[in-house]
């Protein structure tokens, strides 16, 4: 009988695997779909992207604020990340994902996405400049090779933000 293997060990295990020669992780990003954007992430700061779970209200915060939510036993905040980009509130979905911010940063935050898009090589990409007047959780802009825009998440940006912070309303 095969061994099973749970999510994060995968995620852990693959990770490894993209590692370089010399311990740095590989060129690959994880890619997610948010409203109408596609965002990289860099593997190291993503800890896990799970299906939505259910998600627990706090009164008195703002609308992107989605509430609480429990991954084994462990609370994360959940945090609509297209609503805080100023975008339509996102719809769960069957696709929709929570993407858990990695455990170096200390934050037991979570982004409610709407989908994963697998693995993405910025060699792939052509960066380019911003539009002038980005987000500083944005490190850089790119164009596929059909014409799809993405954008760069630097995690350690957002998660230290002082509107990521301010979640009372």
């Amino acid at each position: 009988m095969a061994e099973r293997t749970s999510l994060r060990d995968y995620q852990r295990a693959l990770a490894e695997r993209l590692r370089g020669g010399e311990g740095r992780v590989a060129a690959s990003k994880l890619g997610v779909r948010v409203g109408a954007e596609n965002w990289l992430v860099d593997l190291a700061d993503a800890g896990e992207i799970i299906p939505v779970l259910p998600v627990t209200p706090v009164p008195l915060t703002r609308p992107w604020f989605k509430g609480m939510t429990s991954v084994r036993g462990r609370l994360y905040s959940v945090v609509d990340f297209s609503a805080f980009l100023g975008g339509a509130s996102a719809t769960a979905t069957d696709q929709s994902r929570l993407l858990l911010i990695g455990e170096r940063h200390r934050t037991g935050a979570a982004l409610l996405v709407d989908r994963s898009l697998g693995l993405r090589s910025p060699a792939e990409l052509k960066e380019h400049s911003g539009s002038g007047n980005a987000q500083p959780w944005v490190k850089a802009e790119y164009t596929d090779p059909d014409g799809g825009g993405w954008k760069e998440l630097d995690i350690s940006k957002l998660v230290h933000h002082p509107d990521f912070l301010g979640v009372a309303s």
